[in-house]
């Protein structure tokens, strides 16, 4: 008897759980959800063990289209939705809301050992439109050079397009990489390679952040407002959120929650 009851209890238990288990998708940018937004929710199921994350990082894109289809309660991005895509989303009842969460900069990558000290914005531009090839040319030690960025569906990509390169075409011969943690590792292989990335991702092993102009990217040339290619970051929902949604964005923008985007290595929005 003592064994049934047990039983009994054990199955009450799990269905209470049940009953309030809460599960999240979020999808979009890889920048925020490779490592911030996993880490806030790590904090968050802490404090609310009963919910469930379900997070795909696979670009800014994918988490504004996510919201326009309904499959995601937040999408993630590092830019702002475009006027053809808030159009879509509105075609279909659904008022694209952001909600800035984090600041960002976006650090130019080289080499560690790339001898080079730092680079102008003109010469950031040259390089990535293809118009400065060789590494003699900006006071390098020569040797053609191979440009890593994100691909298409990426925030990034279209933010340090219209930041570093006055909104001109990459060079024809870059190559596209799926992520942040990507770039930084085929950098950090290729003596001749330069990429960007967000500041959460610039001290990966084997690379350097160059200062552009003089100014190094970190938390305090983005406060200072003196680093050239700083973004926010946002969440995207659709209108208003509700429930674990809700609880989570407010839970981002919390004391604690901006604790956590320091540590990780974005700008808290206070």
């Amino acid at each position: 008897m003592k064994s049934i009851t047990l039983s009994i209890f054990a199955g009450l238990a799990l269905a209470a759980t049940s009953v309030h288990a809460e599960r999240l998708v979020i999808k979009g940018s890889d920048t925020l959800g490779a490592k911030l937004v996993p880490q806030l929710a790590e904090q968050f199921k802490a404090q609310n063990p009963g919910t469930t994350f379900d997070i795909a990082a696979e670009g800014s894109t994918t988490g504004i289209a996510a919201i326009t289809d309904g499959t995601a309660q937040i999408g993630m991005s590092s830019r702002r939705a475009k006027p053809a895509e808030v159009g879509v989303a509105s075609g279909k009842g659904v008022n694209m809301k952001p909600t800035i969460v984090a600041y960002d900069g976006i650090a130019v990558i080289v080499n560690g050992k790339n001898p080079l000290s730092g680079l102008t914005k003109l010469q950031v531009e040259q390089i990535f439109t293809g118009q400065v090839t060789d590494w003699s040319a900006v006071g390098g030690s020569g040797g053609k050079i191979s440009i890593y960025t994100r691909n298409t569906s990426s925030g990034t990509y279209s933010d340090f397009k219209e930041l570093a390169m006055k909104k001109r075409d990459y060079a024809g011969g870059s190559q596209k990489m799926a992520g942040n943690e990507q770039i930084a590792a085929e950098v950090g292989k290729n003596p001749s390679g330069i990429g960007y990335v967000g500041l959460a991702y610039d001290k990966a092993p084997g690379v350097k952040a160059l200062p552009i102009d003089g100014v190094i990217p970190s938390i305090q040339s983005v406060q200072a407002k003196n680093y050239p290619y700083a973004r926010p970051t946002f969440y995207y929902t659709n209108g208003e959120p509700g429930g674990v949604a809700k609880q989570f964005l407010d839970f981002t923008l919390s004391p604690a929650g901006q604790k956590v985007v320091r540590q990780v290595g974005f700008v808290p929005i206070r």
